[in-house]
């Protein structure tokens, strides 16, 4: 006899409902992601203006960018990997900037805003005293939201101001970077200037070139952050000309002259738009990279070739790890070591033994324009040797 009654139809079984899916884990944060990369235990190196504008100068470099972006101390890497940077500022030099720089700013920046004044003055009054705002705060991303507001109160009171050490930020491909300048001066007009101060000598009112350009780039980079302070701030306007303050002759009295970083800020802000984001470079690694100091030499070397680099000899004045870069490209006959002019000509070619096997005949389509220069230039060397050896013998 059936179980169910004579009357109606069966009652429904109802159906077995499948399991609520579990949420998923949340995605590792760029933050997390890059301290792993950097080591669980090691703290970020700070990017300071010269880094950055050095690798706004290189932006090809995928290696650099993730290493400065996630705060990997370059110079202890390069070490670790048995290549050294060989260069950076000396103990002695260190403490002889530091004590120009504290004479600069004595008794509130006079001798600052009397340079300032002189050479950056236009229609204001000459200021006998400037406000000192407090820039302190927790961390760097305290200070930098400190010295913001500094920035606006400064501006909206129609006063001199100088902000000492200021921290500025600045999205470096998808990363905050903080930056410290030497100083900022707020006008009365409101115009922000940028204020740079070195130890190399300025005699008869002229500099070293090359030490000049390279402060000339820096303080690009320093104007480019606060022109995103000043975008948001009413009446704010930075100044493209900076001033640079150096000792005067061979004395340590201090003299000034101005900088005008438009060309530098127009490049610097071109080159960092074409960096790669790091987030896209840290996810094409393979899983468990990491650069932390305390891993072998091997297992460090094998990180660093995991991040496409872009070597060129100009490296050397500005990369930490340009060394061990260059012995790579240079074990793998990479044109890249020859400089950027010769890679740009060979196109193609990227290997010393493949531009010597084109020049020869022995590779390479004679219809490509690089190969026929290059054989056309190999024929013309065979034939200026037979020839200074056909006068030797004659001799």
């Amino acid at each position: 006899m059936s179980e169910y009654p004579a009357s109606g139809p069966p009652p429904q079984i109802p159906a077995t409902r499948p399991p609520a899916p579990q949420p998923k884990p949340p995605a590792t944060t760029l933050r997390q992601r890059l301290a792993e990369l950097r080591g669980p235990s090691v703290a970020p190196h700070p990017l300071d203006a010269r880094a950055l504008a050095a690798l706004a100068a290189n932006p090809g470099c995928k290696r650099r960018a993730l290493l400065d972006g996630a705060g990997v101390d370059k110079a202890v890497l390069a070490t670790a990997l048995g290549s050294p940077a060989a260069f950076g500022q000396s103990q002695f030099a260190f403490i002889r900037g530091n004590a120009f720089e504290a004479k600069v700013k004595a008794d509130g920046g006079t001798e600052l805003l009397r340079l300032l004044f002189e050479r950056l003055g236009g229609g204001a009054d000459a200021p006998d005293r400037a406000v000192v705002p407090d820039l302190t705060a927790a961390g760097p991303e305290g200070r930098a939201a400190r010295t913001a507001l500094a920035l606006r109160e400064a501006t909206a009171a129609g006063g001199w101001a100088l902000l000492d050490h200021p921290m500025l930020a600045l999205e470096v491909a998808g990363s905050p970077a903080y930056l410290e300048p030497d100083a900022v001066v707020v006008h009365p007009d409101g115009t922000w200037t940028v204020v740079e101060i070195k130890s190399f000598p300025m005699i008869d009112s002229s500099a070293d070139a090359a030490k000049v350009g390279a402060a000339a780039r820096q303080s690009a980079v320093y104007v480019l952050a606060l022109e995103r302070i000043a975008a948001v701030t009413e009446g704010a306007g930075v100044g493209h000309r900076v001033l640079l303050v150096c000792p005067r002759d061979f004395s340590n009295l201090p003299t000034a002259s101005v900088l005008d970083v438009r060309k530098q800020r127009a490049v610097t802000r071109r080159q960092l738009a074409r960096l790669t984001r790091i987030e896209d470079i840290a996810s094409a690694l393979p899983e468990g990279t990491t650069f932390d100091p305390e891993c072998s030499s091997e297992e460090l070397g094998t990180a660093v070739e995991s991040v496409p680099a872009a070597y060129a000899p100009e490296c050397l004045a500005a990369c930490e790890l340009a060394f061990h870069c260059r012995t790579k490209a240079r074990t793998d006959g990479a044109v890249e070591a020859l400089g950027r002019s010769v890679r740009g000509e060979l196109g193609g070619l990227t290997t010393v033994a493949g531009v010597l096997a084109a020049a020869a005949g022995k590779e390479g389509d004679p219809a490509d324009p690089t190969v026929a220069a290059l054989r056309r230039a190999a024929a013309l060397r065979a034939e200026a040797l037979e020839t200074a050896s056909g006068g030797a013998s004659c001799r």
